[in-house]
């Protein structure tokens, strides 16, 4: 019995490893796009640091992954007409990728 109680709880530790690492993930990745948006908006270092603060709160209203990408996208539009969702989106997974390493590298 305390070899599936072991198991288990295995199981949960490893769960609970695995979530606070997407999240950590998830935020760090939103704070690296959010700098990279901002340096391409022509934002201060103040400024710069206050919206990727934004987007990372961004992520976690209704939506997800797809309300960043929406809210970058009706950013940066209007400065670069040949923006897309599309490589927003590439973005996103190249800073998740990079985010995940930093993150690992800890």
């Amino acid at each position: 019995m305390t070899t599936f109680a072991d198991r288990e709880k295995e199981f949960e530790n490893r769960f609970k490893h695995d979530e606070e690492l997407r999240f950590k993930v998830t935020a760090r990745r939103n704070r690296m796009l959010g700098l990279w948006a901002a340096e391409r908006l022509g934002l201060g270092a103040g400024e710069a640091e206050a919206y990727a603060k934004d987007l990372v709160a961004t992520q976690f209203q209704a939506g997800g992954d797809q309300r960043v990408i929406d809210k970058l996208f009706a950013d940066l539009a209007a400065q670069d007409p040949g923006m897309t969702p599309s490589r927003i989106a590439f973005e996103l997974e190249h800073f998740a990728e990079q985010a995940k390493e930093q993150l690992m590298k800890e």
